[in-house]
């Protein structure tokens, strides 16, 4: 059975990678809207690189909404350090006009609001949760018929990769993470957290990005394209071969509960001083609270690459497999 979602997404590169994957899991996810934030790219630029992604998947069909262009009360602090100064790995594809698509006029809080009192829907929050934070506040009936929340972002164990402690998500707006899980814990309800613990292990490697160029040039050649500047950046600063994908895996993970397994616990995000944005998870139970989380903290890293390349190649529609990934994987 399809889920019916939102993206919520500050697009950015592995953003725009798990845009990309969720459009192709076309048995799996309807994509009813995506809704852009500030985060890794200023929010405008964000919603011109996802207008970049739709083009390239010949899918401008799906409406994108503009959102909050700053955190609720901190400065904002953009990831193009990280993501490049376009946004998408300083690839430079130019602006989409506006003739090739319909402009939306609704905000992405509006947009929120009318889709969910509509018909119960998901929400894949990819970036900071500030539109999130402002729909509960503006409207909490419609917060209320949020279907399920998945949120790539938080940490349990691993460390940060903004701060020692924090991951970008919640240190960028970490008074709209804080409200968006005391939201759920006053509804009884569980955020999934998709945090650092396990997205550390999606590590897309120049040999997969070989393989992806292979098997469907296209694709490869787009999201090399993208993911260049990405390497580098994850070689100069934490020495690793490839780029952490962060995202895509959020969406693997909301249309198949099995790629990854977790635990549920009460979740606090700190939002002052030194350790702003941390996730703080009582995994012992010390404060006797009932759980407003379920917190990722294993992943089967071949079986979302297996979806990933699958999926995003389309190699399930020429009955190709991706034989080689379990090498590739060792």
């Amino acid at each position: 059975m399809r889920k019916r979602v939102i993206i919520d997404c500050d697009p950015g590169i592995d953003d725009s990678l798990a845009v990309m994957l969720a459009l192709s899991m076309k048995d799996e996810l309807e994509v009813a809207g995506i809704t852009v934030v500030a985060g890794n790219s200023p929010v405008e630029m964000g919603y011109q690189n996802i207008l970049k992604v739709l083009k390239f998947m010949n899918r401008l069909d799906v409406p994108v909404y503009m959102g909050a262009d700053r955190p609720l009360k901190r400065e904002f602090v953009n990831a193009l350090d990280t993501h490049g100064r376009d946004g998408l790995g300083e690839s430079f594809f130019p602006d989409v006009p506006e003739y090739e698509y319909v402009k939306t006029k609704s905000s992405a809080v509006d947009f929120l609001a009318e889709t969910l009192k509509r018909e119960k829907t998901g929400i894949i929050a990819l970036g900071p949760m500030t539109n999130l934070a402002l729909l509960a506040e503006r409207d909490p009936d419609a917060f209320d018929r949020i279907d399920e929340l998945v949120s790539m972002g938080g940490s349990f164990k691993s460390h940060g990769n903004c701060s020692p402690v924090a991951e970008y998500n919640y240190w960028c707006d970490p008074d709209a993470a804080s409200a968006i899980y005391r939201e759920m814990d006053r509804r009884g309800r569980l955020i999934h957290m998709v945090g650092l613990d396990v997205t550390r292990r999606i590590v897309l490697t120049p040999d997969l990005l070989t393989y992806m160029k292979r098997l469907n040039p296209r694709i490869g050649d787009f999201v090399e394209a993208i993911t260049k500047f990405y390497m580098d950046f994850h070689w100069e600063w934490e020495h690793l071969i490839g780029c952490v994908i962060n995202d895509p895996l959020a969406v693997a993970y909301f249309a198949d509960r099995d790629l990854c397994q977790g635990f549920p616990s009460y979740v606090q995000i700190e939002t002052q001083g030194i350790s702003i944005g941390q996730s703080i998870v009582d995994s012992m139970d010390f404060y006797r609270h009932k759980p407003n989380a379920y917190v990722l903290t294993e992943v089967r890293r071949q079986a979302f690459f297996h979806l990933f390349f699958s999926k995003l190649l389309g190699l399930e529609e020429n009955g190709a497999e991706p034989d080689l990934l379990a090498d590739l994987l060792k």
